[in-house]
């Protein structure tokens, strides 16, 4: 497990993963007075969380299954990626994809964090890259099955 400073000005506990094999930990509104999305409405939703990632890490924020499934509330950007070198607030771009205002109130669990290992690359340039057995097909080209 790696150990990552963190600043947070939230009430209440750190996020944390909710049992042992979770991928995700959940972040939280950290805001004074509920806020209100409307139908297709965006909003930046602060979560009271700065963090320093070690280099080779991003933390992805992705959206919350029930919130999605139930209300039609998801990231915007899914996954949005918080850089190693970012120490803002995360903040989560919800939107109201529903047909119905949604509201958040202050802690609501609105988004998970995900923290994972990343490669940087360094392109190549070819005339021609190797065949596969897929080659260029794509959107579906594989089948249903």
């Amino acid at each position: 497990m790696t150990a990552i400073p963190v600043h947070y000005t939230g009430a209440g506990d750190l996020p944390h993963y909710a049992t042992p094999l979770s991928a995700g930990m959940d972040l939280r509104a950290h805001i004074e007075a509920p806020i209100t999305l409307a139908p297709l409405e965006r909003k930046i939703i602060p979560t009271g969380l700065s963090i320093a990632l070690p280099k080779g890490h991003e933390a992805q924020v992705r959206p919350r299954s029930g919130l999605a499934a139930k209300h039609g509330i998801t990231v915007l950007n899914a996954p949005g990626t918080i850089d190693a070198d970012y120490r803002g607030d995360i903040g989560v771009i919800l939107i109201n994809l529903s047909q119905e205002d949604f509201t958040i109130a202050p802690q609501d669990r609105i988004a998970q964090l995900v923290v994972a290992e990343y490669s940087q690359v360094q392109w190549q340039p070819v005339d021609q890259l190797p065949d596969t057995e897929r080659g260029s097909g794509g959107f579906g080209s594989t089948g249903k099955k």
